[in-house]
């Protein structure tokens, strides 16, 4: 795995706005990064495909643990959210989408961060924007990248029906990868409503969560997390509804980090697992504190030698923390990469790279594509 500089393209903007990447220069900077490049090899790839299936079923297998342990508390789980959990874990409720962060350098095995598996974000950009760039930058080269085909296929096992597509107004992010997910699923060929959170309503007469002109919503896409869900005016009638959520509510399970613990003690010193803990007493001073339920690198603080060496803001915690050992990774030229593996239909389908100065990887570290040689 190398990292390399690179010419952007002289109209980058223009070219990544064309496929959907509309948010590439926040005010702090550049987040579309295409002055540098990640090199990977055949086997490195395959490396990260491998681990990230992997991983995948031993997340499956831990909530499996905690519903049959009832561990609610320890991943900070409402007890309104059970039923619906247990429901849509009994009857498999279809899932599209997660992303894996992993800690990976090519010298050792890819290591588990976090699975955000309920409202990943960084999608356009893994699955369109830089398959362009490699196109136009490296035609003959390869990628670890199958996301777009593989939701297109996704979507076709739910077979004909309306589908909404909602997200946060005025969020543009979100908004665009609402949009990039609906237009996958238009290819497959059911029909699409754009929705936004904000707009869903609920009728008390019928008992059911409606559009705007009072259509039943029957199945929904949602880019809102499903904790923030539970806390909202209309949680009360989430269990009573029938809507079939994607993603379905089981993956409150797998998007908690307090699974990690679990997964440790489940599967202590696998190599695709970091020792990780409810306190940091087995850790000797040396971890990283992460809240159960947090998004975009929010109030995560890195600890060595029992000194606090980064940390970030934020308003997450309430649920409790768990604590990690430090990824031993290297750096590479002053960046700390951290590789997104998608996960669409339970399978792994490609890898997006994000990479910060700081060890703690937030909202606006930079996107930056990848390649590799084919074999």
């Amino acid at each position: 795995m190398q990292r390399h500089t690179f010419s952007p393209r002289p109209n980058w903007k223009e070219l990544v706005e064309q496929v959907g990447l509309t948010f590439h220069s926040p005010p702090s900077g550049v987040y579309w990064d295409e002055s540098a490049y990640y090199e990977l090899t055949a086997k490195e790839v395959d490396e990260l495909e491998a681990g990230a299936n992997t991983l995948h079923q031993l997340c499956i297998e831990a909530a499996q643990k905690v519903v049959d342990n009832g561990w609610w508390n320890r991943l900070g789980i409402p007890e309104a959210a059970v039923s619906s959990i247990l429901r849509s874990w009994n009857e498999d409720d279809f899932s599209l989408y997660g992303r894996f962060d992993l800690a990976y350098d090519g010298k050792g095995p890819p290591k588990l961060l976090e699975y955000n598996a309920d409202t990943p974000t960084a999608l356009i950009e893994a699955a369109v924007a830089q398959w362009f760039w490699l196109q136009s930058s490296f035609s003959g080269l390869d990628q670890f990248n199958s996301i777009h085909e593989r939701l297109i296929a996704a979507w076709k096992q739910l077979g004909s029906g309306r589908i909404y597509f909602s997200s946060i107004r005025e969020f543009a992010e979100d908004e665009q990868t609402a949009l990039y997910l609906q237009d996958t699923c238009h290819q497959a060929g059911l029909e699409t409503t754009q929705i936004f959170i904000e707009d869903i309503g609920w009728d008390a007469q019928r008992e059911r969560f409606v559009d705007l002109d009072g259509v039943q919503i029957e199945r929904c896409f949602k880019l809102y997390p499903w904790e923030w869900m539970w806390h909202e005016q209309f949680a009360q009638y989430l269990s009573q509804a029938a809507v079939r959520w994607i993603e379905p509510a089981w993956k409150m399970l797998l998007s908690n980090k307090g699974l990690l613990p679990i997964l440790w003690e489940l599967f202590p010193g696998h190599p695709n697992l970091l020792p990780c803990f409810d306190s940091p007493a087995p850790l000797a001073g040396t971890f990283v504190r992460k809240p159960k339920l947090s998004r975009e690198g929010s109030n995560i603080t890195v600890v060595e030698g029992g000194r606090t060496v980064e940390s970030t803001g934020g308003e997450y915690g309430e649920e409790g923390f768990v604590y990690q050992a430090v990824a031993p990774c290297e750096e590479f030229a002053g960046n700390h990469p951290v590789l997104g593996v998608w996960i669409i239909a339970h399978e792994a389908a490609g890898v997006g790279i994000r990479e910060d100065t700081s060890r703690i990887t937030g909202n606006q570290s930079r996107f930056v594509p990848h390649l590799f040689y084919p074999r």
